[in-house]
């Protein structure tokens, strides 16, 4: 271990925060600001100077990207004769919301997500701030350490000790028909409807809304029509908490 890295566990004014980040990746941080960040929910954010307000939204945004294109490449090498739809699928097991709070949970984010408690109810097991400060923090480590050193530790230290590829290769997880069947239990009406995309997107790119008693809670983006409802109630799964 480095003299810097000693210096930061047992010296600094962060080491609390660093010896239980240490204990959670192996490794202590380069760019101690950015894990700040990412741990800083939306209901804690500082505004700052310029008028913007600093909370872990934008890492969240490039963590939701890194981490897409890791599991994709994983799932390509892993499973060479299956085809698009069967990967898709897989994907969305490893990366949708609820694996991902389950995940942030198992992995100790309780002591380190920093948010206000008049305002979350951060106890709910339904609650997004897990998985968003997991993404987040995927992020932040693509920013300190670069791509492939985030990839090896997504999976070496997170998916090879936490995620049963194979039982989730097993398990289904239709979240259309899970939503289209609590629908029915309330007696609400329901629907998937493709809307108009923005300004100088594809045209092949399907944006599908779902919408429930003409309030929308869910939007799917995906070049293949299926898999955007399917993103797009896997939102609405999370949005109702189902």
């Amino acid at each position: 271990m480095s003299l810097l890295s000693i210096y930061k566990l047992y010296l600094s004014p962060n080491k609390q925060f660093l010896k239980k980040l240490k204990n959670v990746l192996g490794f202590v941080p380069g760019n101690i600001a950015l894990y700040k960040m990412a741990f800083r929910h939306r209901s804690a954010a500082k505004i700052l100077k310029n008028g913007s307000r600093s909370s872990n939204e934008r890492l969240e945004f490039l963590g939701d990207a890194i981490l897409g294109a890791v599991v994709a490449e994983m799932l390509f090498k892993s499973y060479p004769y299956k085809e698009e739809g069967f990967l898709t699928e897989m994907r969305s097991k490893i990366v949708n919301r609820a694996n991902l709070n389950q995940l942030a949970r198992k992995m100790g984010f309780d002591e380190l997500i920093v948010f206000d408690q008049k305002t979350v109810n951060f106890q709910s097991k339904h609650h997004s701030m897990y998985g968003d400060a997991f993404e987040a923090l995927i992020g932040a480590i693509y920013l300190d350490k670069g791509y492939n050193f985030t990839k090896n530790l997504i999976l070496k230290r997170i998916i090879k000790p936490y995620v049963d590829v194979h039982h989730l290769e097993i398990t289904e997880t239709n979240f259309k028909s899970r939503l289209i069947e609590w629908c029915q239990r309330q007696g609400k009406d329901v629907s998937f409807d493709v809307i108009e995309n923005g300004e100088g997107e594809s045209t092949k790119l399907f944006t599908v809304q779902v919408m429930i008693e003409n309030e929308t809670f869910g939007i799917g983006r995906d070049y293949n029509k299926k898999n955007a409802e399917k993103l797009a109630a896997e939102k609405a799964c999370e949005a109702l908490a189902i």
